[in-house]
């Protein structure tokens, strides 16, 4: 079971000290997070629940929960990074989930582009990464985290779990993320895109990425550029792209 006290260990372990939050409801983490961030909250700041009653997704989905049978934390960052490459922050976020899955429960884990977790090719784990940003730079981004645990939800078709309990996979993944959050090394990009193309479930495979504005993409994921885009080679040469919706066609 979560509690303060495992949330401060997971922390401690990587020799991190920051305010702790755990509550055994809450409407979300994130929006916990990010309130606590605007009023000034420090760097590694961790926020967590035993259930969400009103848990957020990215693209303004929801994130449903089964009480007791599931991870769900935020965390506060303050990277010097420059902002176009905040999406290095998802994919660094679900490698370190990748690697968590591995070390403790021993389930080979993959990432589809841009912020899900499969485990057995169902989704486990999503990211949710939100900022604010003044005068060209960030302020905070908070990076919500949800996990499945033991079993999925009955009522989300496809959706997988990870075989851990709460407290031991948190800490596997904050030592995971920790280990890579180095936003103002010169080799951060390179070495955020390196993991994360060897954990990717999109690489490789043919897709169609629905864009943020508008068009559609479809062709095979070649890579990923220096600020974490996905490269799709179509019949008209190669697309990046940067925010949407990816579907795997095979």
């Amino acid at each position: 079971m979560l509690s303060e006290g495992s949330l401060l260990r997971a922390l401690e372990r990587v020799g991190l000290q920051a305010p702790v939050r755990y509550d055994e409801v809450t409407g979300s983490t994130q929006a916990t997070a990010l309130a606590m961030a605007s009023e000034g909250a420090p760097e590694w700041t961790l926020v967590a629940a035993g259930h969400q009653t009103d848990g957020r997704g990215r693209l303004g989905r929801t994130w449903s929960d089964e009480p007791g049978r599931a991870l769900m934390f935020s965390i506060v960052l303050r990277p010097e990074l420059d902002t176009r490459a905040g999406g290095l922050l998802t994919l660094l976020a679900g490698t370190a989930m990748a690697q968590a899955c591995l070390d403790v429960a021993g389930q080979a884990a993959a990432c589809k582009w841009p912020n899900d977790v499969l485990v057995d090719g169902r989704k486990a784990a999503g990211i949710l990464a939100e900022s604010r940003i003044a005068d060209g730079r960030f302020e905070h981004v908070v990076l919500g985290v949800g996990a499945n645990l033991r079993e999925p939800p009955v009522d989300i078709t496809g959706a997988g779990a990870v075989q851990a309990e709460p407290a031991e996979l948190l800490e596997a993944f904050v030592a995971a993320f920790a280990a890579g959050y180095r936003p103002a090394d010169a080799r951060f990009a390179q070495t955020v895109v390196s993991s994360h193309t060897g954990v990717s479930a999109t690489i490789g495979t043919r897709v169609r990425a629905t864009t943020a504005e508008g068009p559609v993409i479809e062709g095979e994921a070649v890579a990923l550029d220096g600020r974490g885009g996905l490269v799709v080679r179509t019949a008209s040469g190669e697309r990046v792209v940067r925010f949407g919706e990816v579907q795997h066609l095979e």
